[in-house]
């Protein structure tokens, strides 16, 4: 990122933008960055060769939020009171303008399919969540169709979008797609304040909600399906003014959340026990215990009557092999948890915008006085300051870096590829770090491609691919793009 003694310098500066830049994400595996102005207007760059693919006006006022869903569709929101999904595939941005904002343009620039188009509120400055809809486990669901492969169609075809409420703005409604219905409005209390974050994912089987408010208040609750209720697990007053972000760990384990002040909080997220699981356990239990006490009653008889024993003789017996069970456990209400795992004080006011990075190590503030600053997520200790912009940064997305980010693809290969074959399979790492050999395996195909015949797009699609980009929107309209650990 930067050479010994020297101050990091950001990999390249992306221009285009004419008003202050509010928000950033990656999509398409890294392949392109959108980012989204207070003028409505959203750029597609393509990061291979740092251009612009698309460009047009998605709202007729300030983004607050953007987001892709799959590899085709882009969700925006705007403060024009509109969350709009727009589909754009590498074919339709062949017709797309490329003519940046800060470029004159005689001509309309075209926009992309819109598919759904939902009326909200955003009088809140409060950008949306979604996360994919829960597929449970079917009765008469096939066999062979697993878990995860009717979770990776659903995520495909249906979404829910966490927003604030049109009328009560301490409220959130949780709408459906494509469907365009709300099902759920959550109100978790009357004197907080407005929803300022929401964070909607799904934990143990059912919705999981995080909100951040004016008040400086951060909850969790989850949707209990036995009472039809939302139901609070953790609740905590960790910042003297209003929550400006939040961001949620990639294992579902905490969450952080930033402020208009100069502290940041790192809170638990409590997890949510399956009604499911626990009632058909608590029914075998059960069942067992039904069944060893008629064993044994009925072996006492039949020793009572063979030997002829007294009654007192019998229930001592029957006594000592079937001794007198212990309670049973009742289901205590779910405690609601009120603690932080752990805040700082940066001294650094106004950090507007926090994001965790995939792996979970590390996560990233845009702050107010143009400085982004990447923390540890373990310790929140500062582990590095990027400093390049003049004025006040809004934004900051991270790229995925998942495991297998840098390995190549079909699409990545080259056709004239090595093939080599190896005797036994590499040792592999369990769940939990430790390496694993499966001796069984004779032979392993391995495709190495020859970079050396990639051509000049392909390296350059490898390396957008595989680098850990940070990227920061600016009050200046220009976007940072860094290569960070």
């Amino acid at each position: 990122m930067a050479v010994e003694g020297r101050p990091p310098t950001p990999k390249s500066i992306l221009r285009g933008h004419k008003a202050q830049v509010h928000a950033a994400t990656f999509i398409r595996n890294n392949e392109r960055l959108v980012t989204g102005d207070a003028d409505g207007f959203v750029i597609a760059w393509d990061l291979t060769i740092m251009r612009p693919r698309a460009v047009w006006q998605a709202h007729d006022n300030a983004i607050l939020g953007i987001a892709g869903w799959g590899n085709d569709r882009i969700i925006t929101h705007g403060r024009d009171n509109k969350l709009i999904i727009w589909k754009l595939t590498g074919d339709d941005e062949a017709r797309m303008s490329t003519t940046l904002p800060l470029d004159p343009c005689t001509e309309p620039r075209p926009k992309p399919w819109i598919l759904h188009l939902l009326e909200v509120n955003t009088m809140n400055f409060c950008s949306f969540s979604y996360c994919p809809v829960s597929a449970p486990v079917l009765p008469g669901q096939q066999e062979g169709q697993s878990q995860d492969t009717a979770e990776e169609s659903r995520s495909e075809s249906e979404l829910l979008i966490a927003v604030p409420n049109t009328l009560a703005s301490e409220a959130i409604d949780i709408f459906h797609l494509p469907s365009q219905t709300r099902r759920h409005t959550v109100k978790l209390g009357d004197k907080n304040g407005m929803v300022m974050a929401v964070a909607l994912f799904n934990q143990a089987g059912s919705l999981t909600l995080v909100a951040g408010y004016e008040n400086g208040l951060a909850i969790v609750a989850h949707r209990d399906p036995v009472k039809n209720d939302w139901v609070p697990l953790y609740q905590a007053t960790c910042h003297s003014q209003p929550i400006l972000s939040l961001s949620v760990s990639p294992a579902r384990d905490f969450f952080l959340t930033s402020s208009a002040d100069a502290v940041i909080a790192k809170h638990p997220l409590p997890p949510v026990v399956s009604q499911n699981s626990t009632s058909t356990h608590v029914t075998t239990t059960q069942a067992d215990q039904v069944s060893e006490s008629e064993e044994s009653n009925r072996s006492v008889n039949a020793g009572d009557k063979a030997a002829g024993k007294s009654l007192l003789g019998a229930a001592l017996a029957k006594a000592k092999q079937n001794p007198p069970s212990q309670p049973k456990p009742t289901l205590q209400p779910e405690e609601v948890l009120t603690h932080p795992l752990k805040t700082v004080n940066t001294k650094h006011a106004g950090q507007q915008s926090i994001e965790i990075r995939s792996d979970g190590l590390i996560f990233a503030t845009a702050g107010w006085d143009s400085k982004i600053r990447v923390y540890s997520t373990k310790t929140l200790k500062e582990v590095a300051v990027l400093k390049w912009h003049q004025v006040g940064c809004y934004a900051v997305a991270f790229a995925n870096i998942a495991p297998n980010t840098g390995a190549p693809s079909i699409n990545d290969q080259n056709p004239k590829a090595t093939v080599s074959t190896t005797g036994t399979q590499p040792a592999r790492s369990d769940s939990l770090g430790h390496g694993t050999q499966k001796p069984n395996m004779d032979k392993r195909l391995t495709v190495v491609p020859k970079l050396v015949e990639l051509t000049v797009r392909d390296k350059r699609l490898r390396q957008a691919k595989a680098a850990h980009w940070l990227a920061a929107g600016s009050k200046d309209g220009k976007v940072s793009l860094w290569d960070v650990f």
